[in-house]
This record gives C-alpha cells, sequence and structure tokens, in this order.
C-alpha cells in the first residue's frame, strides 16, 4: 500500500533501507505517475511488443510478452493503456487475463535503448484485447539495453508449446547462460504486480542446477520495485526472449536476495544477487511474429 508521503510500499522502503539509498529512492520516486503523460503515449504508440507480468489461477507468478504491428498499443486517455492483442491458448497466463487482474509491464524500445513500466488492473476489452487502468507509470533509464531492431517474420505461426515442465532441460540452462537480456515480473504486498527489465553480458544469469536461477543486480534506479517486491513476496516470473526465433522461455518461482558482503563480489558489478528456485517452465515457439538484429551491447554492462 502506497502512502501520502511515499509512492513506495513497506517492501520498496525495506530495500531501500538496507541499500542506504532511501534518500535517492525518494528523489527518484519523484517520477512515479499514476496518469500516462502525452510523450508515454507517444512512446506507446510505436512499441511492437510488451512484456506483460500477472499471476496464474494457482497464484504463480509469469511474465510473457505480447506482439503486435505498431499502434497495437495506444492509450485513449491518461489512465488507459488499451492492447489489442491476448495471450494465446498455450500461454501460462492465457486463462487468467480473461477476467481482471492485476498486471506489470514494460515497454521496451530496444534500439532506441528507451523503456517503460505501466502497472495496473487489466480487464478484457471484449474485441480479443486488454485494457490497462494505470496505477504506476515510470520511465526508466536506458542501463543495460542492448540495441536491438525488430524485423518481421511472415512464416510465424501461432505460438504453441514446445516443453513444460518444473525443472529446466540441459538446453534451456544453455539458453539461460547465453542469454543477455530477461525480465521479470514480480508481485507486492497488495496484490500489485511489477515487471522489470535486465541485461547484461552474456553468462550474467546463472543456471546453477535444473531448479536454480542465479543473477546480479547491478546499480539502478534506486526505486527497488523489484527486490521491494521479494523483501515481501517471493513470487517471482521470468521471461526469456529468443530473439533469434521469435520463441521464448518462462520460468516461475520463488525468489531471494542476497545482501551479503559475499554476494556483492559474487560477479562484477553486482551490488547483490538474486536466486530464483524454479517451480515450472513453458518454452514457446512462435511466441512472437518478430526476429530481431544482433545486438550491440549496452555500454554500461560490466565487463
Amino acid at each position: 500500500m502506497t502512502t501520502v508521503s511515499t509512492p513506495y510500499h513497506s517492501g520498496e522502503r525495506a530495500a531501500q533501507a538496507r541499500a542506504g539509498l532511501t534518500a535517492r529512492a525518494d528523489h527518484a520516486g519523484r517520477a512515479i505517475r499514476a496518469t500516462i503523460p502525452a510523450v508515454a503515449a507517444r512512446f506507446l504508440a510505436e512499441r511492437r511488443t510488451l512484456v506483460l507480468g500477472a499471476a496464474d489461477r494457482d497464484g504463480r507468478i509469469w511474465a510473457t510478452q505480447l506482439a503486435g504491428p505498431a499502434g497495437f498499443l495506444r492509450a485513449p486517455d491518461e489512465r488507459t493503456m488499451a492492447v489489442a492483442a491476448h495471450p494465446a491458448e498455450a500461454d501460462p497466463l492465457a486463462e487468467a487475463l480473461t477476467r481482471p487482474a492485476r498486471v506489470g509491464t514494460i515497454a521496451l524500445d530496444a534500439a532506441g535503448r528507451r523503456r517503460m513500466r505501466l502497472n495496473g488492473h487489466s480487464r478484457p476489452d471484449g474485441r480479443g484485447g486488454l485494457a490497462v487502468t494505470a496505477e504506476e507509470v515510470v520511465s526508466n533509464c536506458p542501463k543495460y539495453i542492448q540495441r536491438r531492431t525488430p524485423l518481421d517474420r511472415p512464416e510465424a505461426g501461432p505460438p504453441r508449446t514446445v516443453a513444460a515442465g518444473t525443472t529446466l532441460t540441459t538446453a534451456q540452462q544453455l539458453t539461460a547462460v547465453t542469454a543477455d537480456t530477461f525480465f521479470i515480473a514480480t508481485t507486492g504486498p497488495d496484490g500489485s504486480v511489477d515487471a522489470s527489465h535486465r541485461g547484461g553480458l552474456p553468462g550474467f544469469l546463472q543456471a546453477v542446477a535444473p531448479d536454480r536461477l542465479r543473477w546480479p543486480e547491478y546499480p539502478g534506479n534506486s526505486m527497488f520495485l523489484t527486490l521491494g517486491n521479494l523483501e515481501v513476496d517471493p513470487r517471482a516470473g521470468l521471461l526469456l526472449p529468443d530473439w533469434e526465433t521469435g520463441g521464448a522461455l518462462l520460468v516461475t518461482g520463488e525468489a531471494r536476495t542476497d545482501w551479503s558482503e559475499e554476494a556483492r563480489s559474487a560477479a562484477p558489478g553486482a551490488e547483490r544477487m538474486v536466486e530464483l528456485a524454479v517451480t515450472g517452465v513453458v518454452e514457446l515457439a512462435d511466441a512472437t511474429p518478430l526476429t530481431w538484429t544482433d545486438p550491440e551491447y549496452s555500454p554500461a554492462n560490466p565487463r
């Protein structure tokens, strides 16, 4: 829950305090809005994809990706984002989004290294899409975004399940350790959902076991929206896009943050480490009708 004096909930405040960045977080929190400014509306209208996080009917948190032509996202008013897309039947969030749901979303402009989060309430729009009522709108810095340009893939079919299980296969572990980008969805104490971006050089995401993923937390905007959620609720979902084929690896589980000095020294540039205990995995082919150009790695990536 938010208060009059701060946009942050108790978990976010706890994470900011543990990091010693409360004052910086207070300054950054001025950028959190409850409405969609005109510049953000224009940004949304140009995007081809939207990452969306939500809970399934069993309460597990997943992150997935929706796609469409430019204009499939729009802001008809300052409190609403219209999404002319819906998760396919093979997607673990397909059923959840047939009814009202709390969602976290992030729109990424990989070519321009820009991103924007919009969290709120989703409902079916009656036309096969979604209407999301905004509660939090945040524009983030370009750090750790690998520059890529989307390319249409006319031969793409509907999304379909390639594999599903409770642990990562050897091939899926290889997908994880060669990734330079993933997205993470988490949930707060009031059921709100947030979706965020993580980037680094290939290898920054580690598959330490078939049921364990680990990654470093690099310096960010000091809001601690993700780690703050994990302070109060460990449920999390990861999305690993396959930029070359349009596929995607979706992982759900429970995450914990290691704030120790030992964790800080575990990876170059790390301020802390997060480990996800995997409880569910869905691998999709044709998750989007797009592929992307080879990456130009962010200069902010620790080496």
